[in-house]
């Protein structure tokens, strides 16, 4: 890792980088519209609760129409061991905003147990590598002869841990999850702002599926979004299904947003989604709204 001398402007990049996307309360971590989909980037307790892999696919693109914007991509595989009752996965995530980006790449393992009926409770861990990047030649200097950041790439590396718990049934389930446990430092320059330090998230998540008749469901679920000092951030979704074939959903997400889901699923296997934010903060006189598309794939049961 190279070092450089402080400027005004790396305050400005720290700030960016460690404090996260305005929508997303000061939060550090990605914001997913379709979170319901993949719930195991949220808890590596996901892992194993289901008899077989899948993959499954998120692309975000914040904000249209701002320079910039963030972006996040993210990859994930998991699913449970053929005889015992733990599960295994294993995810990547890019998330960018300018010259700053943060990449990840993680293993988890899970282990459940019955608690009463098909009710089931499952205790998960991450572990894994966290990059934290700024690409100087992306950014323009009020002063072009301050050398701080011109055409140098400095990125940080840190160890990172995720903590979860997941109780589940049939038709509900409830988790929480601890997120950058080990709450590092990061060492992008010399002169600490007292700014650059990763902060531990914490996220609670619920759905509960009712089942109208045979060809329709209704499926209300929620996650909280925490981070001391930031306030708590809170979406709501509530998704109608047609035979499980196909969706509509909508979701309310406190101080920022208001999305609107529809999704498909092609013989139980391949799964298409797709989501439209239109913004209800301050931000919205300066943005054509986001945009979040999901893919997922499951494999034949293994247990």
């Amino acid at each position: 890792m190279r070092t450089m001398r402080p400027a005004t402007v790396l305050t400005a990049v720290t700030l960016l980088l460690v404090c996260g996307a305005p929508d997303a309360g000061g939060q550090q971590l990605p914001v997913y519209t379709q979170f319901m989909f993949n719930t195991y980037v949220f808890n590596p307790a996901v892992a194993g609760t289901h008899n077989y892999y899948q993959v499954r696919l998120n692309n975000r693109f914040q904000w249209t129409g701002i320079p910039d914007a963030p972006q996040t991509n993210s990859l994930s595989v998991y699913g449970p061991h053929a005889e015992m009752d733990m599960g295994f996965g294993a995810y990547v995530f890019n998330d960018a905003t300018g010259p700053t980006s943060r990449n990840g790449l993680y293993g988890s393992y899970a282990y459940n147990l019955v608690v009463s009926g098909d009710m089931r409770l499952s205790m998960g861990l991450s572990a894994g590598i966290l990059q934290n990047r700024v690409d100087g030649s992306k950014i323009v200097l009020l002063d072009p002869s301050d050398p701080a950041l011109i055409n140098t790439v400095v990125s940080a590396f840190s160890p990172d841990a995720t903590l979860g718990l997941y109780l589940y049934s049939s038709d509900f389930h409830v988790g929480f999850s601890a997120h950058q446990l080990f709450v590092n430092k990061l060492e992008l320059y010399d002169d600490d702002t007292g700014l650059n330090r990763l902060k531990a998230h914490f996220y609670l998540t619920a759905g509960y599926r009712y089942n109208i008749n045979f060809d329709y469901a209704l499926e209300p679920s929620v996650i909280v979004r925490g981070t001391a000092p930031t306030p708590v951030q809170l979406d709501f979704n509530l998704k109608a299904h047609y035979r499980d074939l196909l969706w509509l959903g909508v979701s309310v997400r406190s101080h920022d947003a208001l999305s609107f889901l529809v999704g498909y699923t092609h013989e139980n296997r391949f799964h298409f989604g797709y989501s439209y934010d239109m913004s209800f903060s301050p931000i919205r006189h300066h943005n054509s709204g986001s945009h979040e598309i999901f893919v997922g794939m499951r494999f034949n049961p293994v247990k």
